[in-house]
């Protein structure tokens, strides 16, 4: 198992149980209880985990979100999928607002050589566009979130209701047809309501893991959407809740 498939391993298990073993995890991926070790030692100063004699126990809590550089880990290639698929619905010309978050990260990497313009909603998107040579690059302004570097507060949600766009490229943590879109941080939920009240069509990019979860702010039900762009993994209750709402799901 290579190094980024077993930490992601590693997180299920923790999010599955609140301790884990070095020699149950070594055993289980057939590796060394040294590369155990490391591997838990880079999740510890993620601050996923504290490191306790013989494992380590999980810090996760539920109503927070795992830290960016560890959920960046999580599903690379769908994720890639899924940007490449959302960047082949935008026109060149149209004005977009892009969310934050590891999906839509991937977005503006694609999108990098387009002609669009992009207000997004972290700076790890702005800066990866910052040299695009056909983007017009609008920021929202707006207090910066630690660590995730989202845009949030008065500031950014008063930008998006001063401007109209044409799609806004949404992520989520959580996804359900009982609680919709979700979010775990409250100020990131209030941007992605007037993201999405201020475009004409709705995009949501999530890998199919969100289906299992639902976080702690709710940003929407399924019928303020558009269009849904997931991998193969969407469980089919989700996806016919999905299309009984009048979204397309574009499954990669």
């Amino acid at each position: 198992m290579e190094g980024a498939d077993r930490i992601r391993a590693i997180m299920n298990a923790l999010r599955a149980s609140d301790s884990v073993s070095v020699a149950e995890l070594a055993g289980r991926y057939g590796v060394s209880e040294m590369t155990i070790r490391r591997d838990l030692d880079e999740l510890a100063q993620q601050g996923v985990v504290r490191r306790v004699r013989g494992g380590a126990l999980s810090l996760l809590l539920r109503g927070e979100e795992p830290p960016f550089g560890v959920r960046e880990r999580e599903a690379v290639d769908a994720k890639r999928r899924i940007a490449a698929e959302v960047a082949a619905l935008l026109a060149d010309g149209e004005a977009i607002v892009l969310d934050g978050g590891t999906t839509t990260l991937e977005v503006a990497r694609i999108v990098h050589d387009r002609r669009l313009t992009v207000l997004p909603l972290a700076l790890r998107c702005a800066d990866e566009l910052a040299t695009a040579p056909r983007i017009k690059l609008v920021l929202p302004g707006g207090e910066v979130r630690p660590g995730e570097l989202n845009f949030t507060g008065p500031l950014t949600e008063a930008s998006l209701r001063s401007l109209r766009f044409d799609t806004a490229v949404i992520g989520c943590c959580g996804m359900s047809a009982e609680h919709g879109v979700t979010a775990h941080d409250l100020e990131d939920v209030a941007v992605k309501q007037a993201a999405i009240a201020s475009a004409r069509r709705v995009i949501v990019a999530c890998d199919s893991g969100k289906f299992t979860r639902t976080a702690f702010g709710a940003v929407c039900s399924y019928d303020k959407l558009d269009v849904v762009v997931t991998d193969i993994g969407i469980p089919s209750d989700q996806h016919d809740a999905l299309t009984g709402a009048g979204v397309t799901v574009r499954v990669t």
